[in-house]
Formats: structure tokens, sequence, C-alpha cells
């Protein structure tokens, strides 16, 4: 049954930052103002819930920054409300709390009568207990890593490849001038999305991702493929969290105190350096890092941010709760907030853009590079290489 329009709704961004969160915030507020609904900001995601850090948002806080990276509220991607470090036990272990009655404590002193929450699974995740008390919540897909389960595209993602685009565009003529293989690591988490469009647009001979374990025989294989055609540069995309056939991920750091503790990074290095060992090639990484995530968000994000934004506050109109608005099959829909939790959207092995990459010779280091010798007959890679 459809709920009542609210009277006053409460808005976060929660998880990682990523461009684009700016433009949702300026879209929900704008169209609830319109439709005299009073909107109060959350700051610093459910932190701001747990800490009782609430401000109202007039059309003043939100306009003008539609091209803004990060976000206005802040962020925060250790308040999971069910699962909050509080501190520390004599042993120096993690001390645990569900603190959701704060959060109901905030709600209901501020009087809000909805929320509409911007982030990726997580922040879907830690929104099911406001759901299923029953206030109607709306979620927005964010994400530079496009791995929301449910909807194809998340905003942030398009302005992630577009930065990693240009680094890889950058490193091709160092690597040319030295005859190096260049690996660029990307971000993604257990997604390969970034290193897969990024990789494809930059030109990259090789693409690493999560969904495809890679044989580092086969990388060193398609380098020196390169080189007999007369190649002198190789430019290797990597994820992350992509693993060596039998292998795991590279973990960066542990951080005891977020629900998530693992921090992937590191891969590219590894990489790099096994190149160096095992070949006559030398090789340099480059991280980006969250590069990926600051600065102004391109046209693309902005135009998704905005639809998503007014999508959201349309539901909300329409007495709709406890829905994520999503983009499918090129159009703005919406689906259940609970579904992204069952899992990741990530590359299958059938998507289209990696049979395209591997049509254009390249590698995801999970095979070896064609034989040569029949390459090298009739229109042979020569005059097909980049």
């Amino acid at each position: 049954m459809a709920n009542s329009i609210p009277k006053r709704i409460g808005v976060l961004t929660g998880g990682g930052d990523c461009p684009g969160l700016n433009a949702v915030l300026r879209s929900v507020t704008k169209h609830a103002l319109q439709a005299g609904i009073d909107v109060r900001g959350i700051e610093d995601g459910f932190l701001g819930l747990i800490e009782n850090r609430v401000r109202q948002l007039r059309y003043d806080d939100v306009s003008g920054i539609l091209k803004l990276g990060g976000t206005i509220l802040g962020t925060s991607n250790k308040a999971n409300p069910e699962k909050f470090a509080t501190g520390f036990d004599e042993k120096g272990e993690v001390i645990w709390e569900d603190v959701t009655d704060r959060c109901f404590k905030t709600i209901e002193e501020h009087g809000l009568e909805a929320l509409v929450v911007l982030g990726g699974d997580g922040t879907m995740i830690c929104a099911q207990p406001f759901a299923k008390a029953g206030i109607p919540v709306i979620g927005v897909p964010k994400t530079i890593d496009n791995d929301v389960l449910g909807t194809e595209l998340t905003f942030g993602f398009q302005s992630a490849v577009e930065i990693a685009t240009e680094a890889i565009d950058r490193v091709h003529s160092t690597a040319e001038s030295h005859g190096r293989a260049l690996v660029v690591e990307v971000m993604g988490r257990n997604a390969g999305w970034i290193a897969l469009r990024a990789g494809v647009a930059g030109g990259a001979d090789v693409i690493l991702v999560p969904e495809i374990p890679f044989s580092i025989d086969h990388v060193i294989e398609k380098i020196e493929w390169r080189r007999k055609l007369g190649r002198r540069a190789t430019i290797i995309a990597i994820a992350e969290g992509a693993t060596m056939v039998g292998g795991e991920q590279v973990v960066h750091a542990l951080d005891p105190t977020s629900p998530d503790p693992v921090k992937l990074g590191g891969i590219g290095n590894m990489v790099a350096k096994l190149i160096d060992e095992r070949s006559p090639v030398e090789s340099r990484a480059v991280t980006l890092g969250h590069v990926q995530r600051g600065g102004s968000p391109v046209a693309n994000d902005r135009v998704l941010g905005t639809q998503f934004g007014a999508a959201a506050t349309q539901l909300l109109l329409d007495g709709h709760s406890n829905r994520m608005v999503a983009w499918v099959k090129g159009r703005v829909t919406h689906i259940d907030i609970s579904d992204p939790a069952e899992g990741q959207r990530v590359i299958g092995a059938d998507d289209p853009l990696v049979a395209a990459a591997r049509a254009c010779y390249v590698s995801f280091g999970d095979t070896s590079p064609r034989d040569l010798a029949e390459e090298m007959t009739g229109n042979g890679p020569r005059g097909l290489l980049r």
C-alpha cells in the first residue's frame, strides 16, 4: 500500500565519496522544496544519525553545487548502525554495538518522516532496519565501482573511468620512450568495470580484472609477442581486486574499526615486479588510488545524478517506500532496496565488451597470445594494433 507524502525528509551520503553526490543532493532537495517538503541534511552518512547531527537544507545550500566533487554533507564508511565500533576492550579487541536506537531517536527528534540514502550496497544494507521499522526509505546507487546489484549504472563510475582513461593515455608516451611495460592499477574492489572500460578506452594491451584470474606467464607472453612485432611498450590496466590463478587478492591494509576491514591494493606493484624478474623488459607501476574519486563529475554523471535525485523524490511523492532508484535498459526505474544486499554486480563471462576487447588483441591474462607465425601471415596484426 502506498504511503502518504512526507512533510519532512532526511537525506544522507554514505560510504566512500565520489563525483556526482552533490548533483544528486541538489536534485533531491530542489525537487522536494518545490513540492513543499522540508529537507534536512544528515552529516557524515549514518554517523550523523548516530550522533544527532542534522541541519536544514535550503535552496541556497544546494544552489551552485552541481559541478562540485565530494559531498557538502560529508560521509563515512565506518558507520553501520547495527555494527558500530565504540572502543576497545582490555585485550585490544574492537567493541561492536548495535546503536540503531540512537538513530531512531534522531529521526524522531527532527521529525523525519522519510529517508533518502545515497550510497553503494553497504549503504543500502545499513538502511534496512529503518525500512523494516516502517520508515519510508529511498536509495540512490552510488559508487565508482559500478558494482551495485540491480542497476546497470551508478553515478560516479563514469567520472572514475574518465580519470583512469586519461592516466592510461598519459603513460603511453613514457612507456614507448623507455620500452617498458607500464602497469596502471585502478579501483573496483571485486568488480573490474573501471579497469575494463578505461582499459579499452585507453588502448591497454592487457586488462586484468577480478572476474578473470590471470597467469603472469600469459602476461609476459603478451609482452614478448608485442616485442616481436616491433612494439616497444605494453600497457597493462589492472583492477585492485585482480588475482592470479590459484592466488588471493592483495591486501594493502586492514582497518579493524570498519565493518569492511579489508583494503585492497598493491597488485599492480606485484605484477610489475614479476615482469621485471621473469622477463628482460623493465616494468613500472602506477596506482591511481583516490585520484579516481576526486574532482568534478563529468557531464554524464551530472546528468545521471540529476535524474536519479529527481526520481528519488518523485518516488516519495508517489507514496512509494523501500525502493532504490536504478538504471536498467537505458532508463531510470526502481527496484526493492533490499536487492543490492544479495551480492555484487560483476563482469559476466559473456560480457560483450570483453569479447570486443579480445577481438582487438587485448589479453586478459587467461590465455596465450595467438601463434605469432600464423598472425604474421596475410592481414596480420602489424596494421591492426592500435
